[in-house]
């Protein structure tokens, strides 16, 4: 499994930034902080701890205690996109980047999407600091598998965000992220 992850790194041309010891990760963990205008640091305990209480109190109502969304939220129905989604490993939170999911929060609709389409999606730019939202961030990232947080860390410039301890420990892909890989792989 880890060898088809680095063939596809490989092929990815990143393979380099990910390393194959946990000093490497770390490293390339570190760096890429730097670069990443919006970087929610799911590492970062303390940041974790605010974002917990902020989501509790701003989040939960909609997204629910537990990040298990709203009810029937995958339906796609009349009412697709009213319901909240869920923001642990059942929803799709971890498909985006950080970048992306800050200003989603911040904003309440994602960078590409028409000015005219409706989200409803609260915006909480007047209600939450930045780094108040990327703490939220951080604590709903903390919650994930380590699979999970690896796979959405390589959505961030530099694989910032990838998990520290992602080198040293055994660790699967989601099955939609595999799809993808083993997609890629057979393309050779």
């Amino acid at each position: 499994m880890r060898y088809k992850l680095k063939r596809w790194l490989i092929g990815l041309g990143i393979a380099g930034a990910v390393g194959a010891s946990a000093a490497g990760v770390g490293l390339a963990r570190h760096v890429a902080f730097a670069h990443v205008p919006h970087l929610a640091d799911a590492d970062d305990q303390a940041a974790v701890a605010i974002g917990k209480q902020l989501y509790r109190q701003h989040c939960a109502s909609c997204h629910g205690r537990y990040l298990q969304g709203q009810p029937l939220w995958q339906l796609n129905d009349q009412f697709a996109g009213r319901r909240a989604p869920a923001h642990d490993e059942t929803g799709h939170t971890w498909q985006h980047s950080d970048e992306a999911l800050f200003l989603m929060t911040k904003f309440g609709r994602f960078e590409p999407a028409a000015a005219d389409r409706a989200s409803f999606m609260p915006a909480f730019k007047d209600v939450l600091s930045d780094a108040d939202l990327l703490a939220v961030i951080a604590f709903i990232k903390r919650r994930w598998p380590l699979g999970l947080r690896a796979s959405q860390a390589m959505l961030n410039p530099g694989l910032a965000g990838m998990p520290a301890d992602a080198a040293g420990i055994a660790w699967k892909l989601p099955p939609t992220c595999m799809a993808n890989v083993v997609r890629q792989d057979s393309s050779r």
